[in-house]
């Protein structure tokens, strides 16, 4: 399936065009250290690559909705852009962070690939216009608290401020106290009426927000479940925290979703949506 609206994030990668080879937008859910950045970057390069899945790196240099004030934040604006900046020289890998004030986009623009809108902003109109002013692909996380077909509205801005290179990804919706679901019917809807392609954050629809008190939660043993249901209706991305070790992430390490899990995982992704791909065509 080709979308009117597919286009590149870097010379390597395009989404829209092919829902059998989705996009996989992968890191830490934070910059821990530079190391630990780099590491992680090549580790996932490596095993997207062996599954011929194009690849994008993606990892917050602030954590600016945590739950706690005490809560690890990142290394903030000026030191995670550096570190990002390398990540993208050294690995030779596209980079995908989020933002939090209209003013940081040009700042982030200068080393990110794609902008990302937090999903607690994505009706923030002076965000998204500052995203899309930037030129890179923007990313609307569709917000917990919004229906699929409401996030057009957030493309049309987007659009207005000048951008076509407009995604949108699913992260859950509320239901009651500290959970989320996921309507799979998002999927088709957002494409089709907002005509854009989806991403559909995996991990986060796992988290339970505020779900421990001081810190969210999280159900990852059911990441398995969710991201093969999700390649079955057919994506254009998979989005995912990965961790190395965790039980020692400084943020969303209950669901976080375990590096050497990781090439199973993905095996098991890539042959579901070549044969959704195959039904669909």
């Amino acid at each position: 399936m080709t979308m009117k609206n597919s286009f590149s994030i870097t010379d390597t990668v395009r989404i829209g065009s092919d829902l059998s080879r989705p996009v996989l937008f992968a890191g830490p859910c934070v910059i821990e250290r530079r190391e630990h950045a780099l590491k992680m970057a090549r580790a996932i390069q490596s095993i997207a690559q062996d599954l011929n899945l194009p690849y994008v790196f993606k990892s917050s240099y602030d954590k600016a909705n945590r739950t706690s004030i005490t809560s690890f934040r990142g290394p903030g604006l000026k030191g995670g852009v550096e570190i990002l900046g390398e990540v993208k020289e050294v690995v030779d890998v596209g980079i995908l962070t989020d933002f939090h004030t209209p003013q940081e986009a040009e700042p982030v623009a200068k080393v990110a690939d794609v902008l990302q809108i937090p999903a607690f902003l994505s009706r923030q109109t002076d965000m998204i216009v500052a995203a899309a002013k930037t030129g890179k692909a923007v990313n609307i996380k569709k917000g917990q608290f919004l229906s699929p077909w409401d996030v057009k509205e957030a493309v049309a801005k987007a659009r207005a401020a000048g951008s076509e290179k407009i995604m949108v990804t699913e992260r859950g919706t509320s239901f009651g106290y500290n959970n989320l679901v996921v309507d799979f019917r998002s999927f088709p809807v957002i494409r089709e009426e907002a005509e854009v392609p989806v991403v559909f954050d995996v991990t986060h629809s796992l988290q339970l927000p505020g779900g421990a008190g001081s810190c969210s939660g999280g159900m990852v043993q059911y990441a398995k479940h969710l991201v093969r249901a999700g390649a079955a209706v057919g994506v254009d991305g998979l989005f995912m925290e990965v961790h190395d070790n965790p039980a020692e992430a400084l943020s969303d390490g209950p669901n976080s979703i375990a590096l050497d899990e990781l090439p199973a995982l993905l095996k098991a992704v890539a042959h579901i949506a070549r044969v959704a791909a195959e039904a669909e065509s």
